[in-house]
Protein backbone atom coordinates (compact mmCIF):
# COMPACT_ATOMS: atom_id res chain seq x y z
CA UNK A 1 0.00 0.00 0.00
CA UNK A 2 1.12 3.24 -0.47
CA UNK A 3 1.71 6.50 1.97
CA UNK A 4 -1.47 8.25 0.46
CA UNK A 5 -3.82 5.38 1.81
CA UNK A 6 -2.87 5.58 5.51
CA UNK A 7 -3.36 9.85 5.74
CA UNK A 8 -6.64 11.18 7.30
CA UNK A 9 -8.90 12.17 4.97
CA UNK A 10 -11.29 15.27 6.11
CA UNK A 11 -14.81 15.41 6.29
CA UNK A 12 -16.85 18.05 5.41
CA UNK A 13 -19.34 16.58 8.25
CA UNK A 14 -16.81 16.44 10.54
CA UNK A 15 -16.16 20.10 9.88
CA UNK A 16 -19.44 21.32 10.65
CA UNK A 17 -19.67 19.34 13.31
CA UNK A 18 -16.61 20.96 14.41
CA UNK A 19 -17.42 24.54 14.05
CA UNK A 20 -21.17 24.20 15.63
CA UNK A 21 -19.43 22.94 18.75
CA UNK A 22 -16.42 25.70 19.15
CA UNK A 23 -19.75 28.22 18.36
CA UNK A 24 -21.59 26.75 21.42
CA UNK A 25 -18.94 26.62 23.87
CA UNK A 26 -18.26 30.86 22.79
CA UNK A 27 -21.70 31.41 23.45
CA UNK A 28 -21.75 29.94 26.67
CA UNK A 29 -19.06 32.03 27.53
CA UNK A 30 -20.47 35.32 26.49
CA UNK A 31 -23.11 34.68 28.26
CA UNK A 32 -21.77 33.57 31.66
CA UNK A 33 -19.83 36.68 32.15
CA UNK A 34 -22.46 39.00 32.82
CA UNK A 35 -24.04 36.46 35.44
CA UNK A 36 -20.67 36.37 37.37
CA UNK A 37 -20.08 40.10 37.03
CA UNK A 38 -23.42 40.61 38.63
CA UNK A 39 -22.77 38.11 41.30
CA UNK A 40 -19.77 39.90 41.87
CA UNK A 41 -21.06 43.32 42.41
CA UNK A 42 -23.79 41.65 44.55
CA UNK A 43 -21.31 40.48 46.66
CA UNK A 44 -19.21 43.86 47.05
CA UNK A 45 -22.43 46.26 47.56
CA UNK A 46 -23.81 44.20 49.90
CA UNK A 47 -19.80 44.36 52.01
CA UNK A 48 -19.64 47.95 51.47
CA UNK A 49 -23.26 48.62 53.13
CA UNK A 50 -21.68 46.08 55.94
CA UNK A 51 -18.41 48.79 56.50
CA UNK A 52 -15.88 45.60 55.48
CA UNK A 53 -14.75 46.96 51.85
CA UNK A 54 -15.89 50.31 50.23
CA UNK A 55 -17.48 49.77 47.37
CA UNK A 56 -15.78 50.79 44.24
CA UNK A 57 -17.19 50.94 40.56
CA UNK A 58 -19.75 52.80 38.14
CA UNK A 59 -22.44 51.36 40.38
CA UNK A 60 -20.80 51.86 43.65
CA UNK A 61 -23.38 53.03 46.60
CA UNK A 62 -23.29 57.25 47.01
CA UNK A 63 -21.68 57.95 50.46
CA UNK A 64 -21.01 60.59 51.85
CA UNK A 65 -17.82 62.56 51.73
CA UNK A 66 -15.65 62.48 54.88
CA UNK A 67 -12.07 64.59 55.55
CA UNK A 68 -9.44 62.36 57.14
CA UNK A 69 -9.76 61.17 60.64
CA UNK A 70 -6.76 62.10 63.01
CA UNK A 71 -6.25 59.61 65.87
CA UNK A 72 -7.69 59.76 69.07
CA UNK A 73 -6.11 61.56 71.75
CA UNK A 74 -5.10 59.67 75.34
CA UNK A 75 -8.44 59.77 76.95
CA UNK A 76 -10.42 58.71 73.57
CA UNK A 77 -11.42 62.35 72.61
CA UNK A 78 -9.85 64.67 70.15
CA UNK A 79 -6.25 65.16 69.78
CA UNK A 80 -4.86 68.72 68.86
CA UNK A 81 -1.44 69.64 68.15
CA UNK A 82 0.22 73.01 69.56
CA UNK A 83 2.93 75.03 68.13
CA UNK A 84 4.55 77.03 71.06
CA UNK A 85 5.92 80.53 69.80
CA UNK A 86 6.70 82.53 72.46
CA UNK A 87 10.17 83.58 72.88
CA UNK A 88 11.53 82.73 69.42
CA UNK A 89 11.63 86.10 68.41
CA UNK A 90 12.77 87.76 71.16
CA UNK A 91 16.89 87.07 70.40
CA UNK A 92 18.14 86.03 66.96
CA UNK A 93 18.39 82.04 66.82
CA UNK A 94 21.35 79.96 65.80
CA UNK A 95 20.98 80.58 61.52
CA UNK A 96 20.84 84.25 62.16
CA UNK A 97 24.02 84.35 64.03
CA UNK A 98 25.41 81.83 61.82
CA UNK A 99 24.75 84.51 58.70
CA UNK A 100 25.92 87.34 60.85
CA UNK A 101 29.11 85.41 61.55
CA UNK A 102 29.76 84.52 57.72
CA UNK A 103 28.92 88.19 56.70
CA UNK A 104 31.42 89.30 59.31
CA UNK A 105 34.05 87.23 58.00
CA UNK A 106 33.20 88.14 54.09
CA UNK A 107 33.96 91.92 54.91
CA UNK A 108 36.51 91.16 57.66
CA UNK A 109 39.27 92.52 55.35
CA UNK A 110 37.75 95.33 54.14
CA UNK A 111 36.60 96.69 57.24
CA UNK A 112 40.44 96.10 58.68
CA UNK A 113 41.72 97.77 55.87
CA UNK A 114 39.68 100.44 56.27
CA UNK A 115 38.47 101.55 59.70
CA UNK A 116 41.43 100.55 61.56
CA UNK A 117 45.17 101.14 62.02
CA UNK A 118 46.30 98.23 59.91
CA UNK A 119 46.98 100.24 56.77
CA UNK A 120 49.28 103.18 58.41
CA UNK A 121 51.11 100.29 60.67
CA UNK A 122 51.54 97.98 57.24
CA UNK A 123 53.32 101.61 55.42
CA UNK A 124 55.39 102.40 58.46
CA UNK A 125 56.87 98.76 58.39
CA UNK A 126 57.36 98.50 54.89
CA UNK A 127 59.32 101.96 54.82
CA UNK A 128 61.61 100.76 57.50
CA UNK A 129 62.20 98.30 55.53
CA UNK A 130 63.26 99.99 52.35
CA UNK A 131 64.92 102.69 54.62
CA UNK A 132 67.43 99.67 55.61
CA UNK A 133 68.03 98.67 52.44
CA UNK A 134 66.28 95.56 52.62
CA UNK A 135 64.63 94.03 49.79
CA UNK A 136 62.51 90.85 50.97
CA UNK A 137 64.20 90.69 54.79
CA UNK A 138 61.71 90.77 57.24
CA UNK A 139 59.05 89.16 54.19
CA UNK A 140 55.62 90.66 53.42
CA UNK A 141 53.91 87.52 55.70
CA UNK A 142 56.15 88.59 58.35
CA UNK A 143 55.32 92.18 58.24
CA UNK A 144 51.43 91.92 57.32
CA UNK A 145 51.33 89.52 60.79
CA UNK A 146 53.50 92.67 63.04
CA UNK A 147 50.96 94.84 61.57
CA UNK A 148 47.55 92.63 62.17
CA UNK A 149 48.30 92.24 65.83
CA UNK A 150 49.58 95.23 66.16
CA UNK A 151 46.40 96.48 65.15
CA UNK A 152 44.43 94.25 67.51
CA UNK A 153 45.92 95.59 70.15
CA UNK A 154 45.14 98.90 69.17
CA UNK A 155 41.84 97.98 68.83
CA UNK A 156 40.91 96.31 71.64
CA UNK A 157 39.18 98.82 73.84
CA UNK A 158 36.99 100.56 70.65
CA UNK A 159 36.19 96.36 70.01
CA UNK A 160 35.40 95.82 73.49
CA UNK A 161 32.63 98.49 73.07
CA UNK A 162 31.38 97.51 70.16
CA UNK A 163 30.83 94.22 71.97
CA UNK A 164 28.99 95.62 74.91
CA UNK A 165 26.99 98.24 73.15
CA UNK A 166 25.81 96.26 69.87
CA UNK A 167 26.40 92.74 69.49
CA UNK A 168 25.51 91.11 73.09
CA UNK A 169 22.73 93.22 73.53
CA UNK A 170 21.19 92.35 69.77
CA UNK A 171 22.26 88.55 70.42
CA UNK A 172 20.35 88.50 73.75
CA UNK A 173 17.50 89.94 71.98
CA UNK A 174 17.64 93.45 74.15
CA UNK A 175 18.00 95.64 71.08
CA UNK A 176 17.19 95.13 67.52
CA UNK A 177 18.99 95.35 64.41
CA UNK A 178 19.11 98.75 64.01
CA UNK A 179 19.71 99.71 67.35
CA UNK A 180 22.33 97.21 67.74
CA UNK A 181 24.08 98.90 64.57
CA UNK A 182 23.81 102.47 65.68
CA UNK A 183 25.40 101.67 68.99
CA UNK A 184 27.74 99.52 68.31
CA UNK A 185 29.18 101.61 64.92
CA UNK A 186 29.55 104.64 67.45
CA UNK A 187 32.93 103.73 68.92
CA UNK A 188 34.30 103.13 65.34
CA UNK A 189 33.29 106.26 64.69
CA UNK A 190 34.35 107.96 67.59
CA UNK A 191 38.01 105.77 66.80
CA UNK A 192 38.26 107.41 63.37
CA UNK A 193 36.81 111.33 63.93
CA UNK A 194 39.79 111.13 66.45
CA UNK A 195 42.37 110.00 64.08
CA UNK A 196 40.96 112.35 60.89
CA UNK A 197 41.86 115.60 60.28
CA UNK A 198 39.69 118.57 59.25
CA UNK A 199 41.20 119.48 56.62
CA UNK A 200 40.38 115.51 54.86
CA UNK A 201 36.79 115.85 55.86
CA UNK A 202 36.34 119.31 54.10
CA UNK A 203 38.19 118.13 50.79
CA UNK A 204 35.66 114.91 50.67
CA UNK A 205 32.75 116.67 51.79
CA UNK A 206 33.60 119.39 48.74
CA UNK A 207 34.45 116.86 46.35
CA UNK A 208 31.10 114.93 46.81
CA UNK A 209 28.95 117.95 46.79
CA UNK A 210 27.33 118.09 49.99
CA UNK A 211 26.89 120.61 52.39
CA UNK A 212 29.55 121.12 55.59
CA UNK A 213 27.89 119.40 58.27
CA UNK A 214 27.93 121.42 61.80
CA UNK A 215 29.98 118.94 63.91
CA UNK A 216 32.09 116.61 63.21
CA UNK A 217 29.81 114.06 64.76
CA UNK A 218 27.39 114.74 61.89
CA UNK A 219 29.61 113.22 59.45
CA UNK A 220 28.28 110.52 57.52
CA UNK A 221 30.05 106.96 57.00
CA UNK A 222 30.58 107.39 53.64
CA UNK A 223 32.65 110.84 54.26
CA UNK A 224 34.39 109.77 57.26
CA UNK A 225 36.14 106.70 55.99
CA UNK A 226 37.70 107.70 53.13
CA UNK A 227 38.92 110.84 54.86
CA UNK A 228 40.41 108.44 57.65
CA UNK A 229 42.24 106.62 55.08
CA UNK A 230 43.82 109.70 53.83
CA UNK A 231 44.30 110.81 56.98
CA UNK A 232 46.47 107.46 57.84
CA UNK A 233 48.83 107.94 54.56
CA UNK A 234 49.48 111.20 55.30
CA UNK A 235 50.97 110.36 58.66
CA UNK A 236 52.66 107.14 57.71
CA UNK A 237 54.46 109.08 55.25
CA UNK A 238 55.66 111.35 57.53
CA UNK A 239 56.62 109.12 59.98
CA UNK A 240 58.27 107.19 57.27
CA UNK A 241 60.36 110.14 56.04
CA UNK A 242 61.90 110.74 59.78
CA UNK A 243 62.89 106.96 59.72
CA UNK A 244 64.61 107.65 56.47
CA UNK A 245 66.46 110.85 57.42
CA UNK A 246 69.51 109.02 59.69
CA UNK A 247 69.90 106.32 56.94
CA UNK A 248 70.42 108.84 54.18
CA UNK A 249 72.62 110.31 56.30
CA UNK A 250 74.58 106.75 56.18
CA UNK A 251 74.33 106.47 52.60
CA UNK A 252 75.74 109.96 52.23
CA UNK A 253 78.92 109.92 54.49
CA UNK A 254 79.25 105.58 53.10
CA UNK A 255 79.33 107.59 49.38
CA UNK A 256 81.75 110.60 50.32
CA UNK A 257 84.31 108.30 51.90
CA UNK A 258 84.57 105.71 48.93
CA UNK A 259 84.49 108.67 46.52
CA UNK A 260 87.51 110.19 48.08
CA UNK A 261 89.10 106.63 48.71
CA UNK A 262 88.69 106.03 44.79
CA UNK A 263 86.75 103.33 45.58
CA UNK A 264 83.82 103.96 42.52
CA UNK A 265 83.29 100.53 41.40
CA UNK A 266 82.26 99.59 45.22
CA UNK A 267 78.37 99.53 45.38
CA UNK A 268 77.19 102.47 48.90
CA UNK A 269 74.76 100.15 49.37
CA UNK A 270 77.42 97.67 50.24
CA UNK A 271 78.77 99.43 52.61
CA UNK A 272 76.50 101.06 54.34
CA UNK A 273 74.15 98.24 54.44
CA UNK A 274 75.91 96.83 58.13
CA UNK A 275 76.03 100.21 59.32
CA UNK A 276 72.74 100.58 58.71
CA UNK A 277 71.64 97.86 60.79
CA UNK A 278 74.33 98.27 63.45
CA UNK A 279 72.77 101.54 63.93
CA UNK A 280 69.23 100.04 63.87
CA UNK A 281 70.07 97.44 66.55
CA UNK A 282 72.07 99.93 68.82
CA UNK A 283 68.96 102.23 69.41
CA UNK A 284 66.80 99.50 69.23
CA UNK A 285 65.24 100.52 66.28
CA UNK A 286 61.95 97.85 66.02
CA UNK A 287 60.66 99.31 69.95
CA UNK A 288 60.78 102.80 68.82
CA UNK A 289 59.22 102.60 65.88
CA UNK A 290 56.66 100.07 67.33
CA UNK A 291 56.02 102.75 70.72
CA UNK A 292 55.86 105.71 67.88
CA UNK A 293 52.89 103.79 65.96
CA UNK A 294 50.92 103.20 69.21
CA UNK A 295 51.61 106.72 70.92
CA UNK A 296 49.94 108.32 67.60
CA UNK A 297 46.48 106.78 68.22
CA UNK A 298 46.99 108.23 72.26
Amino acid sequence: MSAAAHRPVLRPGRLVGAALLLALVTAGLWLALPVAGAHAHAHASAAAVAGDVPEVGPHALALPPGGPQGPDGPDGGDSSVTVDLEGLTDKPGTSVAVLLTLTLLSLLPAIVLTCTSFTKILIVLGLTRNALGLQQTPPNQVLAGLALFLSLFIMAPVLSDINDAGLQPYLDGDKTSTQAWEDGIAPLRGFMLAQTDDEELELLTNVSGRELPETREDVAMSTLVPAFILSELEQAFVIGFIIFIPFLVIDIVVSGALMALGMMMMPPAMVSLPFKLLLFVLVNGWALIITALVGSYG
